[in-house]
């Protein structure tokens, strides 16, 4: 039982402090990496060079006079080798060491006759007492999703995961130093918002208790902005959390990480060249275009006399079949009520969306900034809101009139961070590259 391995684990770490031991230390003395003590290996072994290393024992074995140690950095792994002529605590050790514990190992390297690059230990001391077992068998649990619920052990034990996570990041990373280079400026705008708006969605509501006022979580960035365009700025992106309060699958997550970028005097075909420019490193290949009336099947005029909700269905069942990226172009207005209307054809709109594997890893258009268009867009988007669409936009007041001001003509564009990187790094679901995904409480 459990229980009985936590109270062994107590008696040992008490056998240790009353030798001596701090085990909880609030410093310790890791003199390098194991990652750069294996880069350097041959020249400090043959120097009898000191290291000082530290990690989490991820293997042990006990042979008599000898103890062998499998340490994990986050740099890597090495074998630790304590001999009981050299180490005065030997037998203490050996009694009380676990699996798990963090520990400072204090000696010089050598190879073993296997061939094992290793520390021949001089001096052990703790970092941390471990105190509960680590999983033996981690990837033959039968409930998976225990990986995301405790995440940290599912980083000590699955080298992938790690990997996935920091690509995530090296994204991210690169995806901000480019647009800084092309003269973007990042920006941060609220995420408590009076009013949900830039996408349809059902909000998180919350209540401001100082103010006496509901607020919601953000479904989007966009309706703010578009204000910074009105004001002057040209160039303007965020990368943030937004919140949509629907239902979780393999292409949604409650909480998700968004790029919006917006971009005067651009267009939604300028968009599209730089996107393949911003993601060509990743996705490579010359993305095919098609537009959404090909997609779907059905002519202009069709279009015009279908509801959404149809339009929306025949959308997901086409869109489901796509595999290879692709740009997917001129939406109808009805799906995209925030973009402007394509001059020879008013039913549909200057946009465009990149599908692969059959979900959507970003959308963009020419963003619209005509106020009275812009007005009959949200006029009617409320109207469904009050009819019992809980998904649809609110008519924004202040953003209506900020428009009234003058917005350039401009593109703008949104990418999910979260969808790009489970398709770059070839995940299966967005819960593996969300480090700590939304999901259901046990029972």
């Amino acid at each position: 039982m459990i229980e009985d391995i936590i109270n062994e684990r107590l008696k040992k770490r008490d056998n240790l402090v009353r030798a001596g031991y701090n085990v909880y230390p609030s410093h310790v003395n890791r003199q390098y990496l194991i990652g750069d003590i294996l880069k350097h290996f041959t020249l400090w072994s043959l120097f009898k060079k000191n290291v000082s290393a530290g990690g989490r024992i991820m293997g042990m074995r006990n042979q008599g006079s000898i103890i062998f140690l499998d340490l994990k950095d986050e740099s890597g792994n090495i074998q630790i080798v304590i001999l009981k002529k050299q180490v005065s605590d030997f037998n203490l050790l050996k009694e009380n060491l676990d699996i798990g514990d963090f520990i400072i190992s204090e000696g010089t390297l050598f190879t073993t006759k296997a061939g094992e690059k290793s520390i021949k230990s001089k001096n052990i001391l703790f970092a941390t007492k471990s105190l509960r077992p680590l999983p033996s068998v981690w990837h033959g649990l039968k409930d998976v999703e225990e990986r995301f619920r405790k995440r940290y052990l599912d980083l000590i034990l699955n080298k992938e995961i790690k990997e996935k996570l920091v690509s995530r990041s090296n994204i991210i990373s690169t995806i901000r130093q480019t647009l800084n280079c092309e003269g973007f400026l990042e920006v941060e705008t609220p995420m408590l918002q009076p009013l949900s708006g830039g996408a349809t969605a059902r909000p998180f509501k919350t209540h401001h208790n100082a103010l006496d006022m509901d607020l919601y979580l953000r479904i989007a960035p966009e309706l703010y902005l578009k204000r910074l365009l009105v004001g002057g700025l040209e160039k303007v992106y965020e990368i943030g959390r937004s919140f949509r309060n629907e239902g979780m699958d393999r292409d949604h997550n409650p909480e998700f990480t968004t790029l919006e970028l917006y971009w005067a005097y651009q267009d939604y075909n300028g968009l599209m060249e730089f996107v393949r420019k911003l993601l060509g490193q990743w996705i490579p290949g010359n993305w095919k275009t098609i537009t959404f009336s090909e997609l779907i099947k059905k002519t202009s005029d069709e279009i015009k006399k279908m509801k959404v909700e149809k339009l929306d269905a025949l959308y997901k069942e086409e869109r489901a079949k796509i595999t290879e990226p692709i740009f997917v172009i001129d939406y109808p207005e009805v799906i995209m009520p925030l973009a402007k209307y394509k001059q020879n054809d008013p039913v549909l709109t200057e946009s465009f969306q990149l599908i692969a594997n059959g979900a959507e890893l970003m959308k963009g258009f020419s963003e619209m900034n005509d106020p009275a268009a812009q007005r009959e867009q949200m006029q009617r988007q409320e109207k469904e809101f009050r009819g019992g669409n809980e998904e649809a936009s609110r008519l924004d007041e202040d953003f209506l009139e900020a428009l009234e001001y003058g917005m350039p003509p401009a593109a703008g564009l949104g990418i999910g961070i979260d969808r790009l990187t489970a398709y770059i790094t070839k995940s299966h679901a967005l819960k593996e590259i969300i480090i700590f995904p939304t999901l259901k409480p046990k029972e």
